[in-house]
């Protein structure tokens, strides 16, 4: 085999940081998927419904943290599956109306839409 290192100029780095980063979009989805296994995520006006495959973890070792936008899932030291991982989402929570539930290895988290409040209030014109 035959290496033989590619110099490039500035003007065409762009396009092909461009074509880079396309090409490992398409190598990682092929190979490994759309991320991680066993994540799906949908929504609705109300809430976003978060599924994780978690075979093996009891409820007992799981911890699941809100603020604000971040959802933080993680198990306890002694688990026997270690998992540990964190979710922006682009609206706060409503961590009053979320529910989560861990059934026969599969997590399903009900995360509620937080309503925005506004401050708006109207002036007297004198």
């Amino acid at each position: 085999m035959f290496f033989a290192p590619v110099v490039r100029s500035r003007a065409a780095a762009p396009a092909f940081r461009s074509f880079d980063r396309s090409f490992e979009r398409f190598v990682n989805d092929a190979f490994f998927g759309s991320g991680v296994s066993g994540f799906q995520l949908e929504q609705d006006d109300k809430a976003w419904t978060v599924t994780l495959d978690m075979p093996g973890v009891a409820r007992e070792d799981l911890s699941i943290n809100i603020e604000g936008a971040i959802v933080r899932i993680e198990t306890k030291g002694e688990a026997k599956r270690q998992y540990k991982a964190a979710y922006e989402l682009p609206q706060e929570i409503d961590v009053d109306a979320t529910t989560a539930r861990l059934e026969y290895g599969v997590l399903t988290l009900t995360l509620a839409k937080k309503q925005p409040v506004s401050n708006a209030r109207q002036i007297e014109v004198k």
